[in-house]
C-alpha cells in the first residue's frame, strides 16, 4: 500500500508518528504494531490537511477572520469560530487528495469483507509540544459513517473542528501560530458493539495501583463514559488475576446505531434486547479476565496506567481494543483502605451516588424536623428528604442517605457544597436503617453498607492541596487549564469561602442567599419589618455577602436574591404568621412575584439595602444581583423600579442577572434580553418545567424524565444563548448538568455558552472537562437523542 502520499495505515505508524497522524492515530497504531485486536483502518495524514488548506488558498481567509481578534470577547471569538469552520465544510476537497481517501476507504472494505462498511472518523491533532490533555477532545468524532462521499465529508468536518472556539483560544493564550498545528483524521472499522466499556488498570475509586477496574454495558461505549447508564462494575486482582469485586447495576438504556442516518440513539435495554438484561451481569468470567489480560499487557507497552475503551462486537464476539490513553485522574493522595479485610462486606442499601466520598458512622434516623438535634458529629444522618431547615445537622454528619431525589435535589446539591458524602433516592433507606446501627457510606458508588469498613486516608498531594485551599492561588491557576468559557462557582455558604476561595473559578456565577436567611438570619423579612428589626437583616445578609466578595474580589459575585418556596419561609421564626400554605410551592409565590407583592415588597427593599451596604459602605463592587424565578417582562419592570429607588440602579457598574428557568422566559427571550445584564440558565427548574417533571421525585428521575439532555430542554437552551448574544448579553448556567454529563456541557460550549457555573467539587473537574471536551466523549450522542 506504498502508493499512497496522504495516507497511512495503522501497521505503518507508531507512537512516534504524532507530527504525522497525530496523537490518537499515533497510539492506535502502536497498539496495532504490539499485536493488539485494534479495529482495522487509516489515517489522513496532517500532511492533507496542509494540502487542502494551500489548494484551496484558505489560509488568507482564516488569517482574515482572526486578525485583531479579541479572544477574551466569547461572541467574537465564536463568530470567528463558526466563519473558519463554515469556509472550511464548504471548501472542495483537491481531486487527488479525494481519490486518494476514497481508494484507501475501498481498500478497508476489501480488508473487512464488506462494501460500503461503516468507520468512525476521528479528529488526531498533532502540535507535539503542546500538552495532550490540553489538546485531546477539542476536535470532533463521527460514527456509523459510509460511503465515499460521507466518509469525504466527515473528514473535512474533522479538519475544520481544529478551529473551535476553545482551540483558537488555547492557542492565542499560550502564544503557539495556529498555522503550525494540523490535524489529522483517523479512519477505522465501526465496531457494533454487543457490549462495551472502560477499563481502568489502576482502580481510580480508591487509588489502588494493583486492581483493574472494568465498566461494562450493553450496546456502545458512549452509553458508559458519558454517564448514560450505571455500568456493571469488576474489580480483578492483578498479582493473582482474580475478580474480588462485582457490582451488577440495574442497566436500563443502551446506545445502538441510528436506523437511519448517521450517529447513534439511545433505546430502553428491555424493549430493544428484553427486559431480562436489564439487571443481567454483562460480562462472563472469561470475558472479565481476558479484558483483564489486555489490560496489563497494555500498561506494559505504554509503562503508566491507562484508561481503555474496549468493546465486543455483535457479530463476532470478537474483544476490540478502540483506545488508550494514562489515567489523569489517579491521585497519590485520597485512599481507601479495607480496614477489616477479613470481613465480607454486606451490602444494606443502595442508591444514588450524589456528593462523592466515604463516610462511616452511627445512624440518626430523623422522621421530622423537630429531631434534627439528635444528629452529632460524625453521625449518618438518613431521612426521606433533606430540607433548609436541616442544614446544620448536615454540617455536623459524616455522610447524608435520603429515600427519594435525583442527583438535583436538596440533599445532592447541599452535601457537594459542604464536601460530604450523599447517597439519595435510595428508596427504603428511612426503613431498612435503624437508629444507632452502624455504617459505612460509599457514595462514590451508591452504596450503604453494615459496620465500619472502609475508610478514607488524604495525604499531601497537590489534587487535595488544591481542594483544601493550601497551594498559593498563582500556582493553582498556572496548573488549571486555560477555557474560552468562563468557569464560576456555586456557593450558599459564606463561611466556607476560605476552604474554596483558590479553587480555580472566575468568579461566583451563583451565591445563594437562603443559606443566609436560615443560618445567619433565622427569621423571616416580614416578622423582622413588623417587629422594628429590619436592620438585623441588613447587617447579617451585607456580612454575609461581604464574607465572600472581598475574598474573592476583583472577581465577580453574583448574588441570587431570595428564592425560598413559602413552605420554606415558613421554617423561618415568624413565618407560619405571615406565610399562606400553597399546594404547589415550587410553582407558586417565590422570586420576583414575590418581591413586588404588597404583602412582601418591604422584605425585599431589606435585602436591597444589604446588597447596596456591600457595594457603598463596604466598596464591594464586584457584587452583582440576580433576580429568581422571572416569569414576566411587566413584573421585571417593576422590580427594577424598586430596586433603583433603594439605590440599586443598573448601570456599567452593577449588573443585574436573571434566572432563565420559566419556559415563558425563554419564549420571549429577546424582549428580556433587552432589559437586562446577563442571563443564568437554572438548568434544574428550567428541566422540571420544560419536561413537566418534579425534580425531586425519586421515581422520574430513575425513569429518566428530569434530564437536560432531553431535546426540548437543549432547544430551549439554545434559544437564550441565541437571544442574549443578538442583543451582546451575557449567558450562564447554574445547574448540575454541566458536571454531571460530560456530552451535555459540550453541547453549552458549541452553542457558545459564555460561562458555567459549578459547586465547589466539581470546579476543577469541570474547567478540564471543558478545556479537553472530555476526550472520551462521543460527540454524536446528543444529537441523536
Amino acid at each position: 500500500m506504498g502508493e499512497f502520499k496522504y495516507i497511512k495505515w495503522f501497521n505503518q505508524i507508531d507512537k512516534n508518528d504524532i507530527p504525522i497522524v497525530g496523537g490518537k492515530g499515533a497510539n492506535l497504531g502502536e497498539l496495532t504494531q504490539k499485536g493488539l485486536d485494534v479495529p482495522p483502518g487509516f489515517c489522513v495524514t496532517a500532511g492533507a490537511y496542509n494540502y487542502f488548506i494551500d489548494s484551496e488558498n484558505l489560509g488568507s481567509e482564516i488569517r482574515a477572520s482572526i486578525s485583531n481578534l479579541d479572544v477574551e470577547d466569547s461572541i467574537e471569538l465564536q463568530k470567528a469560530s463558526s466563519q473558519i469552520q463554515k469556509t472550511i465544510n464548504e471548501a472542495k476537497i483537491p481531486e487527488d487528495l479525494a481519490d486518494e481517501i476514497i481508494l484507501a476507504y475501498k481498500h478497508l472494505n476489501q480488508q473487512i469483507g464488506v462494501q460500503n462498511s461503516e468507520v468512525a472518523v476521528r479528529s488526531s491533532a498533532t502540535a507535539e509540544d503542546l500538552p495532550e490533555a490540553s489538546f485531546a477532545g477539542q476536535q470532533d468524532t463521527y460514527l456509523h459513517i459510509s460511503g465515499a462521499e460521507e466518509l469525504l465529508n466527515h473528514v473535512r468536518k474533522c479538519w475544520a473542528s481544529l478551529w473551535t472556539a476553545r482551540a483558537i483560544y488555547y492557542r492565542e493564550n499560550h502564544g503557539f501560530d495556529h498555522f503550525e498545528v494540523s490535524l489529522s483524521a483517523v479512519v477505522q472499522k465501526m465496531v457494533n458493539s454487543q457490549k462495551s466499556g472502560v477499563m481502568f488498570t489502576a482502580n481510580p475509586v480508591n487509588n489502588d495501583t494493583d486492581e483493574i477496574m472494568i465498566n461494562a454495558s450493553w450496546g456502545l461505549g458512549e452509553a458508559v463514559v458519558s454517564g448514560a447508564v450505571t455500568p456493571d462494575e469488576y474489580i480483578v486482582n492483578k498479582k493473582d488475576k482474580k475478580i474480588i469485586e462485582k457490582h451488577i447495576a440495574e442497566k436500563t438504556v443502551m446506545i445502538v446505531k441510528k436506523d437511519e442516518g448517521v450517529g447513534t440513539v439511545e433505546v430502553n435495554v428491555g424493549d430493544f434486547i428484553g427486559p431480562e438484561y436489564i439487571n443481567k451481569q454483562c460480562l462472563e468470567e472469561k470475558e472479565i479476565l481476558l479484558l483483564a489480560e489486555y489490560g496489563l499487557k497494555i500498561e506494559e507497552l505504554y509503562g503508566s496506567f491507562q484508561d481503555i475503551e474496549w468493546g465486543f462486537d455483535k457479530d463476532t464476539n470478537e474483544l476490540y481494543i478502540l483506545q488508550s490513553r494514562p489515567i489523569t485522574t489517579l491521585k497519590g493522595g485520597t485512599s481507601v483502605e479495607k480496614v477489616k479485610e477479613e470481613k465480607e462486606l454486606k451490602m444494606l442499601v443502595r442508591g444514588l451516588p450524589a456528593s462523592p466520598g466515604i463516610g462511616s458512622g452511627k445512624v440518626k434516623n430523623i422522621k421530622d424536623i423537630s429531631e434534627i438535634s439528635r444528629v452529632e458529629e460524625g453521625d449518618i444522618l438518613v431521612t426521606v428528604m433533606t430540607n433548609p431547615d436541616m442544614v446544620p445537622a448536615m454540617r455536623r454528619a459524616s455522610a447524608v442517605v435520603t429515600d427519594e431525589g435525583g442527583r438535583t435535589c436538596h440533599a445532592a446539591i447541599v452535601s457537594r457544597e459542604l464536601g460530604i458524602p450523599c447517597i439519595v433516592g435510595a428508596k427504603e433507606a428511612s426503613q431498612m436503617l435503624e437508629e444507632g446501627m452502624e455504617i459505612t457510606v460509599d457514595a462514590t458508588r451508591g452504596v450503604v453498607y453494615e459496620g465500619i469498613v472502609l475508610q478514607e486516608e488524604e495525604k499531601e498531594d497537590k489534587d487535595v492541596a488544591v481542594s483544601s485551599g493550601v497551594i498559593d492561588e498563582n500556582l493553582i491557576h498556572q496548573l488549571a487549564p486555560i477555557t474560552a468559557t468562563k468557569i464560576y462557582m456555586n456557593l450558599g455558604e459564606p463561611s466556607i469561602i476560605g476552604r474554596y476561595k483558590n479553587l480555580p473559578f472566575d468568579g461566583i456565577g451563583l451565591m445563594r442567599t437562603e443559606f443566609i436567611f436560615s443560618n445567619m438570619i433565622g427569621a423571616h423579612p416580614m416578622y423582622l419589618v413588623k417587629t422594628g428589626q429590619g436592620q438585623l437583616l441588613i447587617d447579617k445578609m451585607s456580612e454575609g455577602i461581604m464574607m465572600v466578595a472581598q475574598e474573592i474580589y476583583p472577581r465577580p459575585i453574583v448574588v441570587r436574591l431570595s428564592d425560598f418556596r413559602t413552605n420554606e419561609f415558613r421554617g423561618l421564626k415568624g413565618g407560619d404568621e405571615v406565610e399562606p400554605i400553597e399546594n404547589n410551592p415550587m410553582i407558586g409565590w417565590r422570586g420576583v412575584s414575590r418581591y413586588i407583592s404588597p404583602e412582601y415588597e418591604e422584605g425585599f427593599r431589606l435585602e436591597c439595602r444589604a446588597l447596596k451596604k456591600v457595594r457603598e459602605e463596604y466598596g464591594l463592587t464586584n457584587v452583582w444581583a440576580m433576580l429568581p424565578f422571572v416569569r414576566t417582562t411587566w413584573e421585571l419592570e417593576k422590580v427594577k423600579k424598586i430596586m433603583a429607588e433603594e439605590g440599586l440602579v443598573q448601570d456599567n457598574s452593577f449588573k443585574i442577572w436573571i434566572m432563565a428557568e420559566v419556559p415563558s422566559v425563554v419564549f420571549e427571550a429577546e424582549e428580556f434580553a433587552q432589559m437586562v445584564d446577563g442571563f443564568s440558565i437554572g438548568s434544574n427548574d428550567l428541566t422540571q418545567l420544560v419536561m413537566g417533571a418534579d425534580r425531586d421525585s425519586g421515581i422520574l428521575n430513575n425513569m429518566g424524565y428530569f434530564d437536560e439532555r432531553n431535546e426540548a430542554v437543549k432547544r430551549a437552551i439554545s434559544i437564550l444563548i441565541k437571544a442574549a448574544h443578538k442583543h451582546g448579553k451575557t449567558i450562564s448556567i447554574c445547574g448540575q448538568g454541566p458536571s454531571q454529563y460530560p456530552e451535555f456541557a459540550e453541547f453549552l460550549v458549541q452553542e457558545g455558552i459564555d460561562s458555567i457555573s459549578v459547586n465547589p467539587d466539581t470546579v476543577a473537574y469541570t474547567r478540564r472537562l471543558v478545556a479537553t471536551v472530555e476526550q472520551r466523549m462521543i460527540l454524536n450522542k446528543i444529537r441523536s437523542l
